[in-house]
C-alpha cells in the first residue's frame, strides 16, 4: 500500500491579505490613540512650565518681601526687566539710653558722633541660626534711599566685627563694629535696625536674553550688572519679565511682577503682587 503525504498553509494570496487587513486595523488604533496620547504629552508640557512659574514666583517674593525697606529699584533694558535690592537677615531695636549713664558705657546706639557698639534689645542666641546676626553683617539705620541715608552708599551702614551677651544686661545682646569709622546720621523713630547678610549683601532678578536670572553678592553699582553666562545661577529659560514698582506711601510699596513662561509654543503668564513694609 503506498502512504499519501497531504501538506497545508497559507497561500501567498492569503498572507497578504492578512498583512493588509492588519495594517487597517493598526492604522484605525493609531488615529484613534494618537489624541489621547498628545493630550497627555500637552497636559505633562503645560504643568511642567506652571510648575516652573510657580516656583520662581514664590522665590522672588520670598526674596523680596526680606528687602531692606527703600533699597528696591528697577532697572535693565526699558527700566523693567531687572529688580534689585538689598537682603536683610534680620531686624531688631537698639538701646537709645545707657545703663549706666555716668559714665557712659557705650551699651545706646548714638548719632552724634562715630560709635562702634550698641546693645540690641534681646539675646542674638534666642533667634533661629538663619537670623542670627554674624561677624561681617553690616548694620543699617534708617535707610531711606536718599542721598545721606543710602544703604547702597554706604553711609548709613557699618560691618560688624563681634557679636555677644551684653556685660551689663543678661537679656541684651551688645553688637560691636568697626572702630569709629562710621556715625549713623538719622535716627530711627521707632529705634529699629536692619542686618544686611555678609555673604548676600545684594540680589537682583533679571531677565535677559530671554532667560531669568537671580544675581547676588556683586559690587553695589548704579544699575543691574549683566548676568554672566555659566556663571550667574539661571533660575528659567525662555521667560520674559515686567517688573513695576510704586510707593503708596512712606512706609509701604508695591511691587509687582509680570512673567511669560513659554515651551514648545506654549507659554503661561504669570502676574502676583508684593506687598513691601518700608517703615525704617
Amino acid at each position: 500500500m503506498t502512504r499519501q503525504h497531504t501538506q497545508s498553509g497559507f497561500t501567498l494570496v492569503e498572507l497578504i491579505m492578512v498583512i493588509v487587513i492588519m495594517g487597517v486595523i493598526g492604522g484605525t488604533v493609531a488615529v484613534f490613540m494618537k489624541s489621547p496620547i498628545d493630550a497627555y504629552f500637552d497636559t505633562a508640557r503645560r504643568a511642567g512650565i506652571a510648575d516652573v512659574a510657580d516656583t520662581a514666583v514664590r522665590r522672588m517674593a520670598r526674596d523680596i518681601r526680606k528687602a531692606l525697606p527703600n533699597s528696591i529699584r528697577l532697572g535693565g533694558t526699558g527700566g523693567n526687566q531687572c529688580i534689585e535690592f538689598i537682603p536683610t537677615r534680620m531686624g531688631g531695636r537698639y538701646r537709645t539710653q545707657d545703663i549706666t549713664p555716668v559714665p557712659t558705657d557705650n551699651s545706646s546706639l548714638r548719632f552724634d558722633v562715630a560709635d562702634d557698639s550698641f546693645n540690641m534689645l534681646g539675646l542674638n542666641t534666642a533667634l533661629p541660626v538663619d537670623q542670627q546676626i554674624q561677624v561681617n553683617d553690616r548694620v543699617a539705620v534708617y535707610n531711606l534711599g536718599i542721598a545721606g541715608a543710602d544703604a547702597y552708599a554706604g553711609n548709613n551702614t557699618a560691618t560688624v566685627t563681634a557679636v555677644d551677651v551684653s556685660p551689663l544686661s543678661a537679656s541684651e545682646t551688645r553688637v560691636r563694629m568697626v572702630g569709629n569709622t562710621t556715625q549713623f546720621p538719622l535716627e530711627s523713630a521707632s529705634n529699629r535696625f536692619h542686618v544686611i547678610p555678609g555673604d548676600e549683601t545684594i540680589v537682583s532678578y533679571m531677565c535677559s536674553g530671554g532667560r531669568l536670572y537671580r544675581n547676588a553678592s556683586y559690587a553695589y553699582s548704579p544699575s543691574c550688572p549683566a548676568p554672566t553666562a555659566g556663571t550667574t545661577p539661571l533660575i528659567a529659560t525662555e521667560a520674559t519679565c515686567d517688573f513695576a514698582y510704586s510707593t503708596a506711601d512712606i512706609r509701604n510699596a508695591l511691587v509687582q511682577l509680570s512673567l511669560t513662561f513659554s515651551n514648545s509654543g506654549e507659554s503661561v503668564s504669570v502676574y502676583h503682587e508684593v506687598h513691601v513694609n518700608n517703615t525704617p
